[in-house]
């Protein structure tokens, strides 16, 4: 659909949205309409307890941005007004990746990655604010890390919060692919009484390119995004986002067709259509019209600028479906 018809479409009667979905693989939807600032990369995104819509994204000290519509973005700084010292070790340019926000026990969480690119050395970060704001963070330092010999890379964290209460971090990419972490709620860290280190998809033929994975619960399954394929190279990247389901956080997770992703298995849900190259960086928030695919693709017609895409989902048929 047009990009520009999207506020309208948002207010059709959802019998209507169901029937108005994709009917094939090869019938991606465009973006939404988002306006302003929007030049992004490994968005995430939450709607304050004031409204307000708070994104996060990659570099710049965690670029900010704000919006009171889910329409318009504002860049407004930076997460963080000074690098916390322990970047340096893990990161050449000193710049954190991949930001995961969310509003936990009455505070804003942040977990995110420091790395060099192509580097398996590297560590995942928390931090928390009182008003999830620009330059309000507090870094809580370090809650997993890897070194130059370690066949996993912790970067592109996501946590999840189960309703039993049971915290989880997945994140990871390429080697050895995606894993997941028991987390205390009580410090946002690893969990004492369970240090396993969980696989929960690989590529263990051919390229080993899957990150940026992303759990929610829904309808009694666990669902797990991963973007998949190359990223980072504008028009030439081939980033793709795909799914698949569980009924343990943990996994196994298999797709439509019963293929564990733990062997290369995954069911597309977003890939490159027209202008739209290479969507992934994916996370998923819930608002009140819905869930919401929320990535970055980058633009065939704006020379492979990096921008943010935003997409309802669909659980119709007990698997998401972008529209």
């Amino acid at each position: 659909m047009k990009a520009h018809r999207r506020a309208r479409w948002l207010m059709l009667p959802a019998a209507l949205l169901l029937a108005l979905l994709p009917t094939s693989a090869s019938a991606y939807p465009n973006p939404g309409l988002v306006t302003g600032d929007i030049v992004v990369h490994d968005p995430t995104m939450i709607r304050a307890t004031d409204g307000t819509y708070l994104l996060y994204s990659t570099h710049g000290g965690l670029e900010a941005r704000t919006s009171t519509d889910r329409i318009a973005f504002t860049r407004s700084g930076n997460a963080f007004t000074t690098a916390p010292s322990w970047w340096k070790t893990y990161s050449a340019d000193n710049d954190p990746w991949a930001p995961d926000i969310s509003y936990q026990g009455g505070k804003y969480l942040m977990y995110y990655a420091v790395s060099s690119f192509g580097s398996s050395k590297s560590a995942i970060g928390v931090a928390g604010s009182a008003s999830g704001k620009a330059g309000t963070w507090t870094d809580y330092g370090i809650v997993h890390s890897t070194t130059s010999s370690s066949d996993y890379n912790a970067i592109d964290p996501n946590l999840f919060v189960d309703s039993d209460g049971t915290w989880w971090l997945s994140f990871g990419s390429w080697w050895s692919g995606l894993k997941m972490i028991r987390l205390d709620p009580s410090t946002g860290k690893q969990y004492a009484g369970d240090k396993t280190v969980y696989s929960i998809a690989s590529r263990p033929t051919g390229t080993k390119a899957v990150e940026g994975p992303a759990v929610v619960k829904r309808n009694g399954y666990y669902y797990l995004f991963a973007s998949y394929d190359t990223c980072c190279a504008g028009t030439a990247s081939t980033y793709k986002i795909k799914v698949g389901r569980a009924t343990s956080p943990t996994g196994p997770y298999y797709d439509k067709n019963g293929v564990n992703m733990l062997n290369n298995g995954g069911s597309p849900v977003l890939e490159s259509h027209g202008r739209y190259i290479g969507p992934g960086g994916q996370s998923v928030m819930s608002d009140s019209d819905g869930d919401l695919l929320v990535y970055h693709y980058y633009d065939g017609q704006d020379n492979g600028t990096p921008k943010l895409g935003v997409n309802l989902l669909s659980w119709s048929g007990g698997w998401p479906t972008a529209y």
